[in-house]
């Protein structure tokens, strides 16, 4: 026998070392995965709190399993490597020092990702995505809002920073378990047994990366979360963020499914507007009024009283005193939705009539088709046309959206501070942007100085997190409750109410066509705006100075990709179009629907249900009028059942459309 075949330290005692202090680790990576959910779940507790006697604790814990084996696996694929590879060098003390660093950052990462999502999950409904990247890409205060956010959940920062020490702590090293391990093996056995548990290993970590072992068992997505759950805003409770990131990089977000032949589906549905138009003609409309787009940051439905006539006990008067005369004064409808969650859905659903499918439309590929909107549209009958937000120019892509669908002009803070009627940047809120009262003044002016017809929109922005209002205003607008955007809800209400001062003083004021709108909700303090279609509840409101418009508070749905179609059908435009939305004036109340999408669910309301589709079978439905927090799924009841399969039917057709246009570049008339 060799008197050689020891001589190795590794050989002569602690061979699986490596082996071991690669699974001891990857448990520790479950652990801290495990208590970043828990962590989750508490943070957004009040969300959940409903409907958490419904969830199966076995299910959500299978789910967690599932997506958190995927996320390890995929996120600790170097250091597996590192550790499983069947080289002697593999054991050298620099080799593990690598490797165990690697381990401690990517899972530090892991842990900061998750906790962080605690956070933003409050403002967008789910498990961040990939497209955060872009989304957050033309933000030059991206670290003073980052540096603003951990100052007000100082706990999550204490809690992710104990995490990572456990990670340090806790995490074990090869050196150690050469401690409590010995045995003798030649090199020859040494490398069979470690490349048989790496090949061992290698189809175990890809079945778990997949989901799953058979070749039937597709690659899990964020979609299969809302398996385990009984309701989409639930998914992010089994979802993990360093998963919906991974599986949403690089991902081709549009794809037709195929639902119906193209004869079919023309005759379902059609986005194509007064299509019967003869395109030869020039573009001219009836009624040459201006156009005005409101756009308020946050502003839900919930924080208008004039809405919610009926919420605690008739007593309710909501956080919106100059809004509620507004809209008696304005048409809406009883039931009025966003598109979206955030504030990148709100722009494209509002001026170009195009819902959230999916991902945000302006950070996929489709951006770059052609593409019109309300602004475009009139442009062709020559309105000037200008878009307005307070914050840093091009902030949130916003400027080359608006461009993009048919804003000749853009102001932003830099015009803002240039205009020598204005304080410039003393007016600056030390985070987002310039506060509503002033700049919505700066627009009230501007238009004035441009030549009618025009068609303009304000994106405000003072009703955000850090939920601050100027000093000045602190004593008038206190904290109300819990809830602390009530107070800069009253700053922005007082905002629009001093707009309207200044527009009825300018000459264009009685020939103009208002609209208000927010690009999202936000905080709710009452259990109905909380549910999976609660969420979406943003006010839609059309004002006409002239009366020439009809008012009051009409029976219907309405949603924001309505607005263009609107707008475009009061006016008297006639050139045929291209908007996924519909005309609320001439659209039978019965006829009126909204669609939303969030985790891999379609959300379809119509009359009185809502039904919730994850692309191939409907999973749920509600009576939504009846049962308002949205408790009772009627998936089995007979009459919901045909109800359901005639919406099914009309979504399918909607999203099929959507997807064939995004995919082919039809988003214009040509």
């Amino acid at each position: 026998m060799n008197k050689n075949k020891y001589n190795h330290p590794v050989l002569k005692a602690g061979y699986l070392s490596c082996v071991t202090a690669f699974l001891l680790n990857m448990m520790l990576a479950y652990i801290v995965y495990f208590l970043c959910r828990i962590v989750f779940i508490l943070a957004n507790y009040h969300i959940y709190k409903e409907g958490w006697s419904e969830l199966s604790i076995a299910e959500l814990l299978r789910g967690g399993a599932l997506f958190d084996t995927s996320a390890i696996l995929y996120t600790n694929a170097p250091y597996a490597l590192m550790m499983l590879v069947p080289l002697l060098i593999k054991e050298r003390r620099l080799w593990q020092s690598i490797a165990r660093n690697l381990y401690i950052t990517v899972n530090s990462i892991a842990v900061v990702m998750n906790l962080a999502d605690a956070v933003y999950f409050t403002y967008t409904g789910k498990r961040t995505t990939a497209s955060v990247f872009s989304e957050f890409s033309n933000e030059g205060n991206l670290l003073q809002i980052i540096g603003t956010e951990l100052l007000h959940h100082w706990y999550l920062v204490i809690i992710g920073v104990l995490f990572i020490v456990a990670l340090v702590r806790f995490s074990v090293s090869v050196e150690e378990m050469r401690f409590y391990s010995h045995g003798k093996t030649s090199k020859k056995t040494y490398y069979l047994m470690q490349a048989v548990l790496l090949l061992i290993y290698v189809p175990l970590c890809v079945a778990g990366m997949r989901g799953g072992f058979t070749t039937a068992v597709r690659p899990i997505t964020i979609s299969n979360a809302n398996q385990y759950v009984n309701h989409p805003n639930e998914a992010a409770i089994v979802l993990n963020t360093p998963f919906s990131i991974i599986r949403t990089l690089g991902k081709k977000t549009f794809h037709d499914p195929g639902y119906y032949p193209q004869s079919v589906l023309d005759k379902m549905y059609s986005p194509v507007h007064n299509a019967a138009a003869d395109t030869t003609t020039q573009a001219e409309v009836r009624r040459k009024k201006n156009v005005v787009v409101l756009i308020v940051e946050s502003f839900g439905r919930e924080y208008i009283g004039g809405y919610n006539r009926d919420l605690d006990g008739g007593k309710y008067k909501g956080y919106a005193p100059f809004v509620d005369k507004l809209l008696e004064q304005s048409l809406s409808f009883e039931n009025t939705f966003a598109n979206g969650r955030k504030s990148i859905d709100g722009m494209p659903s509002v001026l170009s009539s195009i819902p959230h499918f999916v991902e945000p439309f302006f950070l996929t590929s489709a951006s770059l088709n052609d593409v019109s909107g309300l602004a475009g549209e009139l442009a062709r009958c020559g309105y000037e046309t200008a878009f307005f937000h307070g914050a840093q120019n091009g902030s949130m892509g916003f400027e080359a959206f608006s461009r993009t669908t048919g804003y000749k002009k853009y102001y932003g803070r830099t015009e803002f501070c240039e205009d020598k009627r204005f304080r410039g940047d003393a007016d600056f809120d030390g985070t987002w942007a310039i506060w509503d009262e002033p700049f919505m003044q700066f627009y009230a002016l501007k238009m004035s100085e441009m030549k009618e017809p025009f068609v303009t929109s304000i994106f405000t922005a003072s009703s955000h997190s850090p939920y601050h209002v100027p000093e000045d205003y602190a004593a008038k607008f206190p904290e109300e409750g819990n809830n602390p955007i009530h107070k800069c809800i009253r700053y922005t209400d007082m905002a629009i109410q001093r707009f309207f001062e200044t527009a009825q003083k300018q000459p264009w004021y009685k020939n103009t066509i208002f609209v208000m709108t927010s690009d999202h909700t936000n905080i709710a303090d009452h259990k109905e705006f909380m549910t999976d279609l609660g969420v979406y509840c943003s006010p839609i409101i059309f004002f006409d100075p002239s009366g020439e418009m009809p008012r009051g508070i009409k029976q219907g749905i309405a949603q924001q990709i309505d607005i263009m179609p609107t707008v475009l059908q009061y006016l008297g435009y006639n050139q045929p179009y291209v908007a996924f939305g519909i005309d609320l004036l001439s659209t039978p109340a019965d006829k009126t629907w909204a669609v939303n999408y969030s985790g891999g669910i379609y959300q379809y309301v119509k009359g009185n249900y809502v039904i919730q589709f994850d692309g191939s079978v409907t999973k749920a439905v509600y009576d939504y009028k009846k049962d308002r927090l949205m408790q009772h799924n009627l998936i089995g009841d007979a009459a919901a059942k045909k109800v359901a399969a005639k919406m099914e039917a009309e979504l399918k057709a909607v999203v099929q459309s959507y997807m064939q246009r995004m995919e082919n570049n039809k988003l214009v008339r040509k």
